[in-house]
């Protein structure tokens, strides 16, 4: 698992270690910038844990990781987000800790902070401060919160406790999976039965910061020329994919050459496969009907159009969220391309095909079905803590019931790609699988299938055109008969 380095440099005005420098905010990655203030005033590190054990709060109540960011002070976020994501990443560690140091569980402010410093500082190695630092800084935000001010003295003993006896009690906790692995019991043992040759590669995977990948649009730029505009700032990067780039390291995405004048996009080297996968066999000499149900943000709509060049194609872009759905028209109008973009329910065709597709037959449809998101936990870490095991056989009926409303909109002959960024089968192979047995003029096309989260040298686990690291995925072509 990969970290921020440590910077011991002091700040003007304090003594307090600078935070540990971290990644670009918006790259898709994972990462935020390194923490300043507006007006570069210091940050106290107590300030920090105290919006950290805050969202992670926010998150143990039910709260999404990015609604609990979008809460904290605009001058702390980026801080707080680095430091939430490691947290979320040890929590599994942290609360095995909390449960060897206290007989009963705090008061969930109290918790939440006494958490925050155990994943913070158990493994020195890994601490972006050293461990007495982030001790005291906790005890100094319990002192400051009217939630936790009580349970000072008891965080402070604990953490104290901790300090001491570190090694005993982090060997009392490592036959504890859920402490090793940090995910959920029910997590660990879905995928050792599901992936039994993988579940170790996705647990690990799970853990680090996911890459910055870059997708070049090639209507504007080739890849070797993008590659080198990137080499003459000093950015190294990789190819991924037939037009993908992997930084060697996340930088803020306004800095990239050319962004705003949409030379590229911040793409997941697996999220790049789905235009190819559609596209391919398709005569573009033809006009041709595309629907891209689930839309939102509008990477693949983009990249669909971004691959058609010439080509006379006429997309039309589905999303339910009305928020969402602006980010799409935002996506393409900085890349300079065009779409039908509509706010409606792609499981009910009868409030949009007829009124704004004129009842024609699609010869394509991609359909990025809502998921668990198991496949981008490197991304979103809260989502492993925010999951319940019951949750993926909803997400299954409605993606069962998004394939039976789209299947009747596609031209035979025509292809369906379906995909999600998910690792369990319910939502990959077994959905595709109970489809095929209840349309008999389907056919399954070669397809990725699972793809397994991480670096692709894993011996078959996914195909041999994608290089680099990449997120988990599923994908099925699905052809229908001609008639």
């Amino acid at each position: 698992m990969s970290h921020p380095p440590r910077n011991r440099t002091t700040r003007p005005g304090g003594n307090l270690p600078r935070p540990a420098r971290s990644r670009a905010s918006g790259d898709g990655s994972g990462h935020a910038v390194a923490p300043e203030s507006p007006r570069g005033q210091s940050i106290a590190l107590w300030q920090q844990l105290a919006g950290v054990a805050n969202a992670l709060q926010a998150i143990r109540g039910g709260q999404s990781g990015t609604a609990a960011l979008a809460a904290v002070d605009s001058g702390l976020r980026p801080g707080v987000q680095s430091l939430l994501f490691q947290v979320l990443r040890q929590l599994g560690r942290a609360e095995a800790l909390r449960r060897q140091l206290a007989a009963r569980t705090p008061p969930p402010a109290a918790d939440a902070l006494l958490c925050t410093a155990l994943a913070l500082c158990w493994d020195p190695q890994d601490a972006p401060y050293e461990p007495f630092t982030l001790v005291n800084q906790a005890v100094e935000a319990a002192k400051h919160s009217p939630a936790a001010r009580a349970q000072a003295s008891f965080i402070n003993g604990c953490l104290r406790r901790f300090l001491r006896e570190r090694d005993a009690l982090v060997a009392a906790t490592d036959n504890d999976p859920v402490a090793r692995w940090n995910h959920p019991a029910w997590w660990i043992q879905r995928l050792r039965k599901e992936h039994p040759q993988h579940w170790e590669q996705i647990l690990r995977a799970n853990n680090a910061h996911a890459p910055m990948t870059l997708r070049v649009n090639q209507q504007k730029c080739t890849l070797a020329r993008y590659q080198k505009a990137l080499n003459a700032i000093n950015l190294e990067a990789f190819p991924a994919g037939a037009m993908g780039l992997v930084l060697q390291h996340p930088v803020p995405v306004p800095s990239l050459p050319g962004f705003a004048e949409g030379w590229a996009s911040v793409q997941d080297a697996a999220a790049q496969m789905a235009a190819p996968l559609l596209l391919e066999g398709l005569d573009l000499t033809q006009p041709l009907r595309v629907l891209d149900a689930c839309a939102a943000p509008g990477g693949k709509t983009a990249h669909l159009l971004e691959m058609a060049g010439a080509a006379a194609l006429q997309v039309t872009a589905l999303e339910i969220d009305a928020i969402r759905s602006a980010r799409i028209g935002d996506t393409l109008q900085r890349l300079g391309l065009s779409a039908q973009v509509l706010v409606a329910n792609a499981a009910r065709p009868q409030d949009w095909w007829q009124a704004h597709c004129d009842g024609a037959l699609f010869d394509a449809i991609l359909l990025d079905a809502p998921c668990t998101a198991s496949g981008i936990v490197r991304r979103h870490p809260d989502v492993r803590w925010l999951r319940r095991e019951t949750d993926i056989a909803q997400l299954a009926s409605e993606q069962a019931a998004l394939l039976k409303a789209l299947w009747p909109l596609l031209r035979p002959g025509g292809r369906l790609l379906y995909c999600t960024c998910s690792v369990f089968r319910a939502e990959g192979d077994t959905q595709v699988q109970t489809f095929l047995a209840h349309n008999t003029d389907a056919q399954l096309l070669p397809s990725p299938g699972h793809l397994i989260p991480g670096n692709a040298d894993k011996g078959g686990a996914v195909p041999d055109n994608l290089n680099g690291d990449h997120d988990g995925f599923f994908y099925a072509l699905l052809q229908k008969s001609p008639q």
